[in-house]
């Protein structure tokens, strides 16, 4: 140390040296990225998780591995374009065949009674013919007072000409015989107009089925009033049942080659039959008419909604491939997934017609020989 307090200018220098010899040694190493995580370019987020889990990709493309696809059971086809039919959707509902199906209603007002086999309940068959239930008729007390001072009139007016037909027949030969004729038609009509009136308190109307088939609805307990024309149970053939749908375009009724239903969005679908088209509109529309092939169609209820596929004679040219294809994208459009490589899925918008119940017509988005994801579309749409 000098006169003025300062240290040595060499002893300065040893020590700044051995301050940095120490932070060199304590400074943390630099992480060294393995082959293929080099993000000096910033061309890929980095990846969390093992490198070959299922994962989105930056572009919207989906990495799944040869695993998980044999895992989801993902399956392709190769697009082709084909000359398709014109179709349009229409909402349809089933309805009873007028001749495989009726209705079961009282002619007049009464109270129920139960028939030989009780009353039918939902889902019983019965048999054209068979009795289901029996209607007690229910008269008010001044029209049982009528009918029952009506009677009493008869009963006496039917003794007073019984009387006068016997005798005219112990006059026989001296009286005309026409009047013995009359006096004895008198009797028997007064006696018909009294049994009439008597049966009219007593008798029951039996309730019969019109058709064969299966109830598809009952409304009726017994001991319950009913009015007369009132809906008491309804029968059907499960076999035999038409769709009625609506079209908007009056046009396309005669334009119509054939048609299709499908009551799960399009994965079961069905053949339908043309029946035929009203002549009156309703609601400026024009009611039309399918019946459905005994044999081929699900278990359908009366009152059910389908969606209705018609296809024209009118040709245009597509891809077709099952529903099961179609997925939504975060936009809400219609998509569908295509295989480019190996592990790689692309998403691509479409446009679409329906050409049946499981099959769609895509018009726009594809390109020849694209593989279209067919099966496993909505797991690949899962992969985040």
């Amino acid at each position: 140390m000098d006169q003025f307090g300062n240290l040595p200018m060499n002893r300065t220098r040893i020590s700044l040296a051995g301050l940095a010899a120490l932070l060199v040694a304590f400074a943390p190493l630099p992480a060294l990225a393995g082959p293929g995580h080099d993000h000096d370019h910033g061309e890929e987020a980095p990846v969390t998780g093992p490198a070959n889990a299922p994962r989105r990709q930056p572009d919207g493309s989906v990495f799944l591995p040869k695993l998980s696809q044999r895992q989801l059971g993902v399956r392709t086809v190769v697009a082709q374009t084909q000359s398709l039919p014109q179709t349009f959707q229409w909402i349809g509902t089933v309805v009873m065949d007028p001749n495989a199906g009726g209705k079961v209603q009282p002619t007049m007002a009464g109270r129920i009674e139960a028939g030989p086999r009780g009353l039918p309940t939902l889902g019983q068959r019965v048999r054209q013919g068979e009795v289901l239930a029996r209607v007690r008729p229910s008269a008010g007390p001044l029209d049982r007072a009528g009918q029952t001072a009506q009677a009493a009139e008869l009963r006496a007016a039917l003794e007073l000409a019984a009387r006068r037909a016997v005798r005219l027949d112990a006059l026989a030969g001296s009286v005309p015989q026409k009047e013995i004729d009359a006096a004895h038609a008198e009797e028997r009509g007064l006696r018909e107009r009294l049994a009439a009136i008597g049966g009219s308190l007593t008798t029951t109307e039996a309730l019969v089925a019109p058709v064969s088939g299966v109830i598809a609805s009952a409304h009726g307990v017994a001991g319950q009033i009913v009015d007369a024309g009132e809906l008491l149970f309804e029968i059907v053939d499960p076999g035999r049942l038409h769709v009625e749908a609506i079209a908007h375009d009056p046009t396309l009724a005669d334009a119509i080659d054939h048609a299709s239903a499908s009551t799960d969005g399009g994965k079961t679908a069905f053949a339908l039959e043309w029946v035929g088209a009203g002549r009156a509109m309703r609601e400026q529309a024009l009611p039309v008419r399918f019946r459905t092939r005994e044999g081929t169609a699900p278990p359908l209820y009366l009152g059910q909604r389908l969606s209705v596929i018609v296809a024209t004679r009118e040709r245009i040219d597509g891809v077709p491939v099952p529903t099961a294809a179609l997925v939504k994208n975060p936009s809400n459009q219609d998509i569908v997934w295509v295989h480019t490589s190996a592990e790689r899925f692309v998403p691509r918008t479409v446009r679409h017609r329906m050409l049946d119940g499981a099959t769609v017509a895509v018009t726009d988005g594809l390109a020849p020989d694209d593989r279209v994801v067919v099966q496993g579309a909505p797991l690949i749409n899962q992969v985040r």
